[in-house]
């Protein structure tokens, strides 16, 4: 056995005895008659209010202010005539779990409250004390217990604080996480806050919250595997859906000018550092708008949500992204002639783009096109350099079947994917109201389906209808909330998300 599996089952042992040992405390609390798992507890004030009250006080100085407070145990320490614990309670929305000192001493609850203390609680359990405010000897803020009673048992113990829980612990027990790592806490406070930012910010410039179907006939609006699920009552199949936008673009031909969508977003495809099957999107369509407008408004979400986070400057190991600096704009053609050194067109060959791959060593499929290549070159030569806020644009048709095409070059859209540290960050264009070019365009998806494409998009009859009852000019955005968490925080996709799906395992 390996040092490491050898520690693994050492470690395993004692959660099994220290949860034995738990559970027989647990019965004869109700043998005593005493009820382990109280309907709820006298609080009277929550830690950070008493830490907000009585912050004064100097050291060694005692109150009469009686109160009841109730947290976690995350430290114990007893002794003879004195034990010390402290309590911690859960996030708020301005910090992420306030600690307090409370103390229990022989003179104060009696012999018997504190033989009880020593013999019940162990870490990781809730408990209510009740008591004065005061400063110890050392000057810290304490409740000196009257008394205290048990809010919840617990049955496994708590990790370790001082040691820290692998990667793999701390995404499959996200709970056990949250209650001893300061910057999982920090994770959940700093998605809040995003989050409000992101709707403060939309809010402002007029927008509208909706909410629109997860379960759906027909998927579409990306280019992407669906979950398939059946619906009993209709005896139909379904599909997870893949994107907001085509719900979204119907509200907007029924009169919502400007609408939006945060929400559960489902693609059935790999898992990686930045991908995960499900994950958060906020999709905005703005009529009378096109990829510039949203462009704009997109850059104001992130630098608000910049601010809210405290800094536009951004640590990379690739170096700092200002976020203060300029956010250019840059076509896939010109970006990509740029690196090879040569001029690469809508009509270069698919002979001569096969030729550059192969001399720059990017694996092709062959019944790739031209477009596809191009793009795949792209991404494979330039993305990866873009640190800097970019705004990739004039994509080739391929890219996005619901973008319309270029005001000045048919043979482009108007298309961008925002890159920020080399990596997408969103994607918007000027949408596509033209119900017949749009019906051509989801046409040829849905035979590219019926070829055996699994991510390609089926034709939506419904939709087409919408369209055809007349949409205005419109621009549209997808920005993946992950992914603009991980932007400021440096953390794979896994520690973005509270809950990842994992694969199944102990």
């Amino acid at each position: 056995m390996t040092d490491a599996a050898t520690t693994e089952a050492t470690e395993a042992a004692a959660v099994s005895e220290q949860r034995r040992v738990r559970q027989e405390k647990r019965a004869r609390l109700l043998e005593e008659g005493r009820q382990p798992y109280p309907v709820s507890v006298g609080r009277t004030h929550s830690l950070r209010e008493v830490r907000s009250r009585w912050a004064s006080l100097a050291t060694g100085e005692e109150t009469q202010d009686v109160v009841g407070v109730a947290g976690r145990v995350v430290f114990l320490r007893n002794t003879g005539k004195l034990c010390f614990a402290t309590l911690q309670e859960g996030l708020s929305t301005a910090d992420t779990g306030v600690r307090l000192q409370v103390m229990l001493s022989l003179a104060e609850v009696g012999e018997e409250a504190l033989a009880a203390w020593k013999a019940d609680v162990d870490l990781g359990d809730f408990v209510y004390v009740r008591g004065r405010v005061v400063s110890s000897r050392r000057g810290e803020l304490s409740v000196m217990a009257g008394s205290w009673e048990l809010a919840s048992k617990a049955l496994r113990p708590l990790p370790n604080l001082y040691t820290e829980l692998s990667e793999e612990t701390r995404v499959r027990q996200r709970y056990a996480d949250l209650t001893v790592r300061e910057e999982a806490r920090q994770m959940v406070l700093t998605r809040a806050k995003v989050t409000r930012s992101i709707r403060d910010t939309l809010h402002r410039h007029d927008f509208l919250e909706v909410e629109t179907p997860v379960l759906q006939l027909v998927h579409g609006g990306a280019h992407a595997r669906p979950f398939p699920t059946h619906l009993n009552a209709f005896d139909v199949d379904m599909t997870l859906r893949i994107a907001l936008e085509l719900y979204l673009k119907r509200a907007v031909v029924g009169g919502v000018d400007r609408v939006y969508e945060m929400g559960r977003i489902f693609r059935n495809e790999g898992v990686d550092s930045t991908h995960s099957p499900e994950f958060t999107m906020l999709e905005f369509y703005e009529a009378w708008g096109d990829q510039k407008t949203v462009a704009d408004l997109t850059r104001q979400i992130i630098l608000d949500v910049a601010d809210v986070l405290g800094t536009r400057q951004i640590e990379t190991p690739a170096g700092v992204i200002d976020l203060d600096g300029e956010w250019r704009w840059l076509g896939v053609y010109p970006g990509l002639s740029a690196v090879l050194g040569e001029e690469v067109l809508p009509e270069t060959s698919l002979e001569r783009l096969h030729a550059i791959a192969t001399a720059r060593g990017v694996a092709l499929d062959p019944a790739w096109g031209e477009q596809k290549v191009v793009m795949e070159l792209f991404a494979e030569l330039v993305e990866p350099t873009l640190l800097q806020p970019t705004f990739v644009c004039d994509y080739p048709p391929i890219a996005q079947p619901l973008a319309r095409p270029h005001r000045s070059d048919p043979a482009l859209i108007e298309a961008w994917d925002l890159f920020i540290g080399g990596v997408e960050r969103g994607t918007g264009f000027s949408e596509l109201i033209d119900p017949v070019i749009q019906r051509e365009r989801l046409t040829a998806q849905s035979l590219e389906a019926a070829a055996g494409d699994p991510e390609a998009m089926q034709l939506d009859e419904d939709f087409l209808d919408a369209l055809e009852l007349g949409a205005p000019p419109m621009g549209g955005v997808g920005l993946g909330l992950d992914r603009l968490i991980m932007l400021f925080t440096g953390v794979g996709i896994r520690e973005s998300i509270l809950f990842p799906l994992l694969r199944p395992g102990s």
